[in-house]
């Protein structure tokens, strides 16, 4: 399993650095979609939307959105471009609002998983609630992903990916090597406290690392250093999250179309809940690099 796990991820990861730094702008906001659209299908199907028909009406809806906020924020960029006015980007401010909701709901959820896992485990939701949560994180994790690579570049995206990769293979293998204590022994037994400060502790090196290349000031650092364990920290408490509807239906993986990881959504849990942290701390923190 780990060797699967192992091959996988050394086919997988220069791939997606190729598409961050080759793919034009409007490619690789298709290509993420495109893994966000495979993960609603695993998501409807971990739900127990049965029935193709619903499953297809679902990414429709999770579609129309994208498709919405993707014209509407590169329009503004391609007016950018061929005006005077390089400014106008800043127009498409109204959706940088709509960053708070998501970053609120995983804050919730670290707190609910935190001090009432057990109850949160035994809620029983109806399957158009779950339908809608779902919907709610692919599309946010989309979002702002996809503005991250179209208003901070390549470089910014891809310390954002090494963050959350770094932050996953510390927590396994400090896990495996310390770890003792389960995390969420009635979520997670596999995740455990020695992981989880594996995880934050590899989120503050990844900041450290990235301030000495780009020479950034101590307070720049800083914030830096704090926004990447913060981000981990959210990471760490989505990858939960999945899990914890994963152990309500009964399953261990989302799907199979990956060896040795399971499916699409497995792979990208941390990343879904992360992204929109990581978005908003860099849009408080933007005017200073």
């Amino acid at each position: 399993m780990l060797l699967q796990r192992i091959i996988t991820a050394i086919v997988l990861a220069p791939l997606m650095v190729l598409a961050v730094y080759r793919l034009p702008v409007p490619y690789f906001t298709l290509l993420i979609g495109l893994v966000m659209v495979v993960a609603a299908w695993e998501w409807a199907r971990l739900i127990g939307l049965e029935k193709s028909a619903t499953r297809a009406l679902f990414l429709i809806l999770l579609i129309l959105p994208m498709l919405g906020i993707y014209f509407w924020t590169h329009i503004l960029e391609l007016l950018a471009q061929v005006t005077d006015y390089p400014e106008i980007r800043s127009y498409s401010g109204i959706l940088e609002w709509l960053v708070i909701p998501p970053v609120l709901f995983w804050l919730f959820i670290m707190f609910l998983l935190k001090n009432a896992a057990d109850a949160l485990l035994g809620l029983k939701l109806k399957i158009c609630y779950k339908a809608l949560i779902g919907w709610f994180v692919l599309l946010a994790a989309w979002m702002f992903l996809s503005r991250i690579r179209t208003f901070y570049g390549a470089d910014m995206t891809l310390y954002f990916l090494l963050l959350i990769w770094g932050a996953d293979i510390a927590a396994y293998f400090v896990g495996k090597k310390f770890g003792a204590t389960p995390l969420s022994p009635t979520i997670s037994p596999g995740k455990t406290v020695a992981g989880f400060y594996g995880a934050l502790t590899s989120g503050a090196l990844c900041a450290i690392v990235l301030s000495m290349i780009f020479s950034y000031p101590f307070l720049i650092g800083a914030d830096f250093l704090l926004l990447s364990v913060l981000t981990v920290l959210i990471s760490v408490y989505g990858d939960l999250f999945f899990s914890m509807v994963k152990r309500q239906q009964g399953v261990k993986d989302s799907g199979s179309i990956l060896p040795g990881h399971g499916g699409l959504l497995d792979r990208i849990d941390s990343l879904i809940a992360a992204t929109p942290l990581f978005y908003a701390g860099i849009l408080l923190i933007r005017g200073q690099f």
